[in-house]
């Protein structure tokens, strides 16, 4: 399972969207990272994997950073997301 996360401006929580496979994963890291290339405020809407029905949408001038990861079936022991100085 894969994760992408999004951080959006004065929001401690991030939005996460997961996919199953890695080529949908970075598909959906590329698009969202075209969107914050992109000029002036865009909708960017997101949809859930498992439920296609389930959505989301937001202004993609809200966005800060957007991150992909693997997703560890692993506790505490797995790779964390982001980038760390500790091994």
């Amino acid at each position: 399972m894969y994760v992408v996360e999004l951080s959006l401006k004065l929001s401690p929580m991030p939005l996460a969207v997961q996919r199953k496979e890695l080529a949908d994963a970075q598909a959906l890291y590329a698009s969202v990272r075209q969107a914050l290339e992109g000029q002036g405020p865009r909708v960017l809407e997101l949809s859930c994997e498992k439920e296609p029905d389930r959505k989301v949408s937001l202004l993609t001038s809200e966005l800060v950073a957007v991150q992909i990861y693997e997703k560890s079936s692993a506790g505490s022991g797995g790779k964390r997301p982001g980038f760390s100085f500790d091994s």
